[in-house]
């Protein structure tokens, strides 16, 4: 029992000098969080405002053809994708009830010229008569007004002939101008009702482009003149534009505004649906102020920047006025001669201090001769 004392009290006065010496020794310096950043010193300059689109190349003009009476489709004559002339036969209908229309609008118009002549003769008659002094005169009017009113009604026939004639062409469907035809809505056996598309043609011509643009840059891109389209199967080939239409209502779809571009000066070997890359380029007619995209910071629907100051970042709001090819160029928010941080502002905070990283595109700093001139 005393050896376990003698062997406790050791241990106790070591444990005891261990507590002394941590409550005497100074707690550790806590480092200060100062992160690497790369910057750029903004600058107000004229830039190269431009945007591109991608569409499809369409017809300046596309016809939706039907026929202008109803009935049963017994023939179709072209197939997509075929060209047409003007004139040429598309579709036909049955057409044995519209001959047996006029053929009874025939009768007719027959029977008007009989009752017509019947009463010409007798006005004639009674014309000879009135002279002898055998009738009066108002049976003469009213002989006239026989032949008149007689007269009335084989116009009224004619007419009634012509337009059942007309009914009759219509059971023909022929192209009303040189094309090509982009879709078939009905078939042989289906019965259509008057007016229904029943074929689309494309006019041959004058093709454009159709993009769809945001509503951001609807006002923007609608004044820019230079407007330049390139297709993918030519990439190399360059073909002028200018805007023919800007669609007053938004899609409801996809939110952008539908814009036209002409391409007159087109080859006729440009195909309908083809891919095309639009771009609008103009120069800012006033000095902006142009960010890689890298330096935007997004949240809560608000872009900003880090704005650094005596090694201190900042987050400032930024209005954005458009872009100039890979830059964004800002129109409010800052001001030429500040930095801003382009890399490395994604763990950064307000207050946080940085340590500027050299610029990689610099040029190098001329090395130092022996005896301190420059070589």
């Amino acid at each position: 029992m005393p050896a376990l004392k003698a062997f406790r009290l050791p241990t106790l006065v070591l444990v005891a000098m261990t507590l002394l010496l941590c409550a005497c020794s100074k707690p550790a310096d806590k480092t200060e969080d100062i992160r690497p950043v790369r910057t750029m010193v903004l600058s107000a300059n004229s830039v190269d405002v431009s945007a591109e689109y991608s569409g499809d190349v369409r017809p300046r003009i596309e016809s939706k053809l039907g026929f202008q009476v109803g009935g049963k489709i017994t023939a179709r004559r072209v197939d997509v994708g075929a060209s047409v002339k003007r004139g040429q036969v598309l579709m036909q209908l049955d057409p044995q009830d519209l001959r047996l229309g006029q053929e009874q609008a025939s009768a007719s118009l027959r029977a008007a010229e009989t009752s017509r002549d019947l009463a010409k003769a007798d006005a004639k008659r009674y014309q000879e008569l009135r002279v002898k002094n055998f009738v009066s005169q108002a049976v003469i009017d009213a002989k006239m007004a026989a032949f008149m009113a007689a007269q009335a009604n084989v116009d009224a026939a004619q007419a009634g002939y012509r337009g059942q004639a007309n009914q009759a062409g219509y059971a023909t469907l022929v192209a009303d101008a040189d094309g090509v035809v982009t879709a078939v809505d009905a078939e042989v056996g289906q019965v259509v009702a008057p007016g229904v598309p029943v074929v689309k043609v494309a006019r041959a011509g004058e093709k454009e482009i159709v993009i769809g643009v945001p509503e951001d840059k609807v006002e923007q891109l609608r004044k820019i003149e230079d407007v330049s389209v390139r297709l993918w199967a030519t990439p190399g080939v360059v073909i002028p534009g200018k805007v023919r239409e800007v669609a007053p209502v938004a899609d409801p779809a996809t939110r952008t505004y539908q814009f036209k571009v002409a391409i007159p000066t087109a080859e006729p070997d440009v195909k309908l649906g083809q891919t095309a890359q639009v771009l609008f380029s103009a120069s800012s007619a006033t000095p902006r102020i142009s960010v890689p995209l890298s330096a935007l910071n997004q949240e809560r629907n608000v872009t900003s920047v880090w704005v650094v100051q005596n090694n201190v970042v900042k987050l400032v709001p930024v209005t954005i006025g458009g872009v100039a090819g890979n830059d964004v160029l800002l129109i409010a928010g800052v001001s030429p001669g500040q930095t801003v941080v382009t890399a490395g502002a994604n763990l950064l905070k307000n207050g946080q201090k940085v340590r500027l990283l050299a610029d990689p595109l610099a040029p190098p700093a001329a090395a130092a001769a022996p005896g301190g001139a420059p070589k």
